[in-house]
């Protein structure tokens, strides 16, 4: 059976390091409110629950063990889903607190909530804040995903005897460079874990060279298990019946160099047949975008303002939140986002979870390891630069490499099932 470490004692140095981390947070608290009140004028806060940053719960917790799952944004947040579902499997009794930072995790998580799970903010790490948060939510265990790491939360939980665990962990080379001066913070927090599990081996000797005192385990990544987005199927139905004998294919998550590959794309493949449907991913960007299309001389509409596409209409600017699932679902074909722009690329995943074959470009830093079994799978395809219109020519060849996509994710079911079962221990609820 699988046996927990125990979270290691913090040295003199280690008490020091948290002393002056706190002291700091104890000065920006004072400035708090003013500062999210700012963001709020500027949209960047949802008015309804910017206090949850306060540590202000907006929801009533659940009857039961609750445990509480972080992920920063909408990619690590979405990803906790195919854990809470094995989870869940197990023990079937668990509820879930899910926590993000960002206004767009919230706003898609909570459109996506799995049974007996909420979200909240995560409220900033001031100890006024998080004494608040955790004096509502009273969680029995505490799992921290990918970089994401807070060391006044983290201690918090650990002095109130609560268990934490690390899981999908990932630190990039260029993140490493600018952690390692602060390793002294980080020795302390990874101290105050039971279980630390990461994606890759490269990741766990970063940990390790950070001040990871303990067994470094690897999973792999939770992205390729999560649950598929949902989708409104009355809505997805009725558009399908509108966009009959289109061929539909998707940008997601959008940037500049993306969208500069996709109009170029859509100039050189000929015929009505062909509907773009772009998906910035910031969709305040989305006059610039509009603006792009006018000047390629694309018909297009948008999403925001109700309109569907007419048989002359080649672009459909999806400048709307919460909507992938549904866009995955119409297009048979998806470049993702974030392969031109020197951004790393983005989740492949949710596409492959609903059927869409994967197209990306060359820059897949922050997924290396997802498009490489993709791509040695003949799972993917790696466009170049000026080559997406002749990928979108093969059409049928693309569309085929769903299948194999699938393959690919299936592998990897036992492996978090297993993690599921390691963690389950901790919570106290062996299988």
């Amino acid at each position: 059976m699988f046996e927990a470490s125990a979270p290691a004692q913090p040295t003199v140095i280690d008490r020091l390091v948290r002393a002056v981390y706190a002291t700091a947070w104890r000065i920006i608290a004072s400035a708090a409110p003013y500062l999210l009140r700012h963001r709020l004028s500027k949209g960047r806060e949802l008015p309804e629950r910017w206090r949850e940053k306060l540590g202000e719960a907006s929801e009533v917790r659940q009857e039961g063990q609750l445990v509480w799952l972080h992920g920063v944004g909408l990619g690590e947040s979405m990803a906790l889903r195919g854990l809470i579902h094995a989870l869940s499997a197990q023990a079937p009794d668990l509820c879930f607190l899910v926590t993000s930072s960002t206004r767009n995790a919230a706003e898609v998580f909570t459109r996506n909530l799995p049974a007996r799970t909420v979200h909240q903010f995560l409220p900033l790490d001031a100890m006024t804040f998080l004494d608040r948060f955790l004096d509502h939510w009273r969680p029995n265990f505490v799992i921290w995903s990918e970089q994401d790491i807070w060391p006044n939360a983290i201690f918090a939980v650990a002095a109130r005897g609560i268990p934490q665990a690390l899981v999908n962990a990932r630190i990039t080379a260029q993140s490493y460079s600018r952690r390692r001066y602060l390793s002294p913070l980080y020795r302390t927090a990874f101290g105050c874990f039971s279980l630390i599990d990461a994606q890759d081996t490269a990741t766990a000797g970063r940990l390790e060279r950070l001040g990871v005192r303990k067994t470094v385990s690897v999973s792999g990544s939770l992205k390729t298990v999560g649950r598929p987005l949902q989708v409104d199927e009355e809505e997805l139905a009725a558009l399908r019946g509108a966009l009959d004998g289109r061929r539909i294919w998707v940008v997601a998550s959008s940037h500049a160099g993306d969208e500069k590959e996709a109009i170029t794309a859509m100039r050189e493949l000929d015929g009505s047949e062909w509907l773009l449907i772009l998906v910035p991913r910031d969709v305040s960007r989305a006059e610039s975008v509009a603006q792009s299309l006018t000047s390629a001389g694309l018909v297009f509409v948008r999403r925001s303002r109700g309109q569907v596409p007419g048989r002359d209409t080649r672009v459909w600017l999806a400048d709307t939140y919460g909507e992938m699932g549904l866009w995955y679902q119409l297009a048979e074909v998806a470049l993702i986002g974030g392969g031109f722009d020197a951004v790393g690329g983005h989740n492949p995943w949710e596409a492959v979870q609903l059927g869409t074959a994967i197209l990306h470009g060359p820059d897949t830093m922050n997924f290396l390891g997802d498009y490489a079994r993709l791509d040695a799978a003949a799972a993917a395809r790696q466009i170049a630069p000026g080559g997406l219109a002749q990928a979108l020519r093969e059409y049928n060849e693309v569309c085929a490499m769903t299948m194999r996509a699938e393959a690919v994710m299936a592998q990897d079911s036992t492996r978090v099932s297993e993690l599921a079962t390691r963690l389950c221990v901790l919570i106290g609820k062996p299988r």
